[in-house]
């Protein structure tokens, strides 16, 4: 499974996704995250393990979980189990299986036909980031991160991270923040207040943030007295952290913001992909206490 050159190295708010079925639902996840997708193998029951994780198993010489991913998005079970496959993802600086009931195709996609999800999705939409309409369907985007984070908690961004820091001054040095997630939306308000930046401005895609910092332009004060910095994740509805990049340090006025991406997909593999469109600085969730020293860095 090779990512296409143009998607490596540039921002044009495409992505590629697999998409794999649940349930008889269709999902779908970042190609950048998938490591491999093997045949259902054999697993073994961890006791007292959380009810989503249906075992662990071996693959070339690592121990990993297997997560049971129709039980974690609340559906049932895949009566016929012949097509069931396992996708080995990276992200948060961490390996996990996803069990799922098929894999069939991959589509190379623009981030700007993705939709946030509405509550009608009957309880769905508190794990589900986005949704593709595609040929007539539906490919539903689960947010991989919260899964994780609802297995281990200790996966994610915590507070204490920040204690570690020591006593911190406030600043009113404005930061806006580009997060689809409401999960991690929440976590970075609290953790970044604790690290005594109390003004944020939060918005839920690349496409959003945008438009507020164009305004800002088009309104006629001095921009650097308005926002001192820009943070955003890369995978988000209608226009992704890459793009968003780009288009800032494409812009004549907000060329001069420094932009840090804050994301499960930076690995050093990937870093390139930042430098690319002009990010300032490139920090791998769920690594708190590093982004807040960067941020330290070029507002402080």
């Amino acid at each position: 499974m090779q990512q296409t050159e143009i998607l490596l190295e540039s921002g044009t708010n495409e992505l590629e996704i697999v998409e794999f079925t649940v349930a008889g639902l269709k999902f779908g996840i970042n190609v950048i995250k998938v490591k491999e997708i093997i045949q259902l193998q054999t697993m073994t029951k961890v006791p007292h393990a959380h009810p989503n994780v249906e075992g662990i198993t071996e693959l070339r010489g690592e121990v990993l979980p297997v997560v049971d991913t129709a039980k974690a998005l609340g559906l049932g079970e895949n009566p016929n189990s012949s097509a069931d496959k396992l996708i080995v993802t990276e992200f948060n600086k961490q390996k996990v299986i996803f069990h799922v009931h098929g894999v069939t195709q991959i589509h190379r996609i623009s981030w700007s036909l993705i939709e946030k999800p509405s509550r009608l999705y009957q309880g769905l939409e508190s794990q589900i980031t986005g949704v593709v309409k595609w040929n007539g369907e539906m490919i539903l985007l689960p947010d991989f991160e919260k899964l994780i984070v609802e297995i281990n908690p200790e996966s994610g961004i915590h507070l204490n991270q920040i204690k570690k820091l020591g006593k911190r001054e406030r600043s009113d040095k404005k930061i806006v923040i580009a997060e689809d997630s409401p999960l991690l939306r929440g976590l970075l308000h609290d953790t970044l207040q604790e690290a005594g930046f109390v003004n944020l401005e939060f918005f839920e895609n690349g496409k959003d943030a945008l438009d507020y910092l164009q305004t800002l332009c088009s309104s006629g004060g001095a921009l650097k007295d308005e926002v001192q910095l820009v943070i955003t994740d890369i995978e988000m509805p209608q226009m992704d952290g890459h793009h968003l990049t780009k288009r800032i340090k494409e812009h004549t006025a907000l060329a001069v913001l420094p932009v840090l991406i804050f994301s499960s997909l930076i690995t050093e593999d990937l870093k390139h992909k930042g430098r690319k469109v002009g990010a300032d600085g490139q920090v791998s969730k769920p690594e708190i206490a590093e982004l807040v020293s960067m941020i330290d860095q070029y507002i402080l």
